[in-house]
């Protein structure tokens, strides 16, 4: 790992999170690797990548989004996909009633 990692970090700090994101991008470890080193959930690291991600995303577009603006897009993202999700659900209660089968809850 970077000379950038200490060994018992105490607190994760945006510069110790992002030192750790972009050796996990770069392929110099993975997540699996800096799990076990760092005691860390795997989760918790794929998220911080796709944080970053996102992040370097927004800082490279024309025209970047504000942190409000990507709150209200990520607000709006998660409302369609329930919206969506909800759909479906009902849908197949639907079908469900039409083929006959009960809903057992």
């Amino acid at each position: 790992m970077s000379t950038l990692m200490e060994d018992d970090i105490k607190r994760w700090t945006a510069k110790r999170k992002t030192a750790l994101v972009l050796e996990i991008i770069q392929g110099k470890t993975t997540v699996a690797e800096a799990s076990r080193a760092f005691d860390l959930q795997p989760s918790e690291l794929e998220q911080w990548v796709e944080e970053g991600k996102r992040g370097m995303e927004n800082a490279l577009r024309t025209n970047p989004l504000d942190v409000r603006q990507q709150y209200e897009k990520k607000l709006s993202d998660l409302q369609e996909a329930y919206g969506e999700a909800m759909l479906e659900l009902r849908a197949r209660k639907k079908l469900a009633s039409l083929l006959g089968e009960e809903d057992e809850k």
